[in-house]
């Protein structure tokens, strides 16, 4: 009988200890990540070793798990490797818009990516689209679920460089976010 007591302890010692170590997919941190491996190629590979260990099918996690891919082939040296990572990260959005078509935050993300990838490669085939809905979810905030931050940092992003028209940031600007 004690045996059987302490069986059950370590037991449930073990799923105890691997709750603690469990991985979290919250998107308030998965944001901030993001941010800090675009940045940073530390951050990048922490990110992208939490990312690919993800197997769930919330799409907009998903849509990080895309990103954590594309930030990957910024800091891979070898062609054949930036080229994986993109496809990857393509084929994952991909995925996450299905799930969830409509959800301007996977879009911005797609978005973002598309924007940096280089024309001659002809793998920005969604940009306008994408653009389209997050400034759909944008005028419609706050019902579009963009939460306050989230929005504010979606429309500066579009707004800086020649990521917009000159009508699209003027209805950007006048937005009480």
């Amino acid at each position: 009988m004690s045996r059987f007591i302490l069986f059950i302890l370590l037991v449930a010692g073990i799923s105890v200890a691997k709750a603690a170590n469990a991985t979290t997919y919250k998107l308030s941190e998965l944001r901030v990540e993001y941010l800090a491996a675009s940045k940073n190629e530390d951050a990048a590979e922490d990110f992208y070793a939490k990312m690919e260990k993800y197997t769930g099918k919330d799409p907009v996690v998903i849509g990080y798990k895309a990103a954590s891919e594309a930030v990957m082939a910024k800091y891979v040296w070898n062609p054949y490797f930036k080229m994986k990572h993109l496809n990857t990260a393509l084929g994952l959005f991909e995925e996450a818009v299905a799930l969830n078509r409509d959800n301007p935050e996977i879009r911005f993300l797609r978005f973002i990516v598309e924007y940096h990838i280089p024309d001659y490669l002809n793998m920005s085939q969604h940009m306008a689209e994408d653009k389209a809905i997050v400034i759909e979810g944008l005028v419609e905030h706050p019902k579009s679920g963009i939460n306050k931050a989230l929005a504010q940092t979606m429309r500066d992003v579009l707004l800086e460089k020649e990521r917009c028209t000159p009508e699209e940031k003027q209805l950007l600007k006048s937005l009480k976010i």
